[in-house]
């Protein structure tokens, strides 16, 4: 803390001179104005380009209805996130599998993202700029907030991209034991796996829409000609789920040595309720633990002062009257 006062201290002191913060005011204010005319350079080139154009109609004509909000967004943003993807493919090929995971498949899924992060950056501290003669806050003030909320913007897509995959993640995993066993069933009646993952597919899209989706996704790409093997393992990097991992890989060694499906589905049904099993008894033997610090600091005091209190204010009146 103090190594932070130390270094705070000239900051301030800089801060106080009006001529400093004038100058730094125009500064980030001249960067604001900078930025945004890049935004709208970005805008402009990609509303002018033909080729980009086209691209979007093809890709907004082939996505159907469903994706109209994103198409109209990406019309939007898509320029703009356009010149900051990554030039590494390492980088570019990560995000895409991230945003794959969270259910945004889009051909310009990336360029969206970073177009939506570029915006929440940029216009956030523009308008506290703008604001900041009609407020009266200490400069020092105003550039922390200005500062505050760029930071923020920027992370912020971050934050909702981490979210939105833990949160698919826990409703494929909620969903998957259902799957499970009704291709336990359709597989025991006769049908193959393609067919199989297709009827579980119709039947789910109620109760868990995210699994069906995915399984309606592999039943696509089988008939399109793709192999189950190579389905699957795209199954496998699509959702990133450890259980839909297990399965995968079960259903791969079982079509490798031609063991019965519908056998070896019902082992793998019968190990996931066993771990659901251990990680319920895991969970409700931790709570005990977790109950300890609630009950002393907030159960225990409370206790004391109804049970203790009457006979200690008894014994302060005697002795105060003794």
């Amino acid at each position: 803390m103090d190594s932070w006062m130390q270094w705070l201290q000239p900051l301030s002191e800089r801060l106080d001179d009006p001529q400093t913060l004038q100058l730094v005011f125009g500064g980030l204010l001249g960067l604001a104005i900078f930025a945004l005319l890049i935004a709208i350079m970005f805008v402009v080139m990609g509303f002018s380009d033909p080729l980009r154009r086209r691209l979007r109609r093809l890709e907004a004509s082939a996505a159907g209805g469903t994706a109209s909000t994103e198409s109209a967004l990406g019309d939007w943003l898509g320029p703009m996130g356009e010149r900051l993807v990554p030039t590494e493919e390492e980088a570019r090929s990560r995000i895409a599998q991230e945003l794959r995971r969270a259910g945004k498949r889009s051909p310009g899924a990336v360029n969206l993202f970073f177009g939506v992060r570029l915006l929440l950056t940029v216009v956030p501290p523009i308008l506290l700029l703008l604001l900041v003669p009609f407020v009266r806050l200490e400069p020092a003030v105003s550039v922390m907030l200005v500062a505050i909320s760029a930071i923020a913007g920027y992370l912020l897509p971050r934050f909702w991209l981490e979210r939105t995959i833990k949160r698919r993640t826990l409703l494929l995993r909620r969903g998957l034991p259902d799957a499970l066993d009704l291709l336990v069933v359709c597989s025991e009646a006769g049908l193959g796996l393609g067919a199989a993952i297709q009827r579980v597919a119709r039947d789910l899209e109620i109760s868990h829409p995210e699994l069906a989706e995915e399984l309606h996704l592999f039943g696509l790409q089988t008939r399109a000609g793709m192999d189950n093997k190579a389905a699957l393992r795209d199954l496998e990097e699509r959702t990133g789920v450890d259980d839909i991992r297990g399965l995968v890989t079960t259903l791969l060694q079982s079509m490798r040595f031609g063991t019965s499906i519908a056998m070896t589905l019902r082992l793998f049904a019968a190990e996931l309720r066993d771990k659901r099993t251990q990680e319920a008894e895991e969970k409700a033997a931790k709570v005990s633990t977790k109950m300890l610090f609630p009950l002393i600091f907030c159960v225990f005091p409370s206790f004391f002062v109804v049970a203790l209190g009457p006979p200690l204010l008894g014994a302060m009146a005697a002795l105060a009257g003794r």
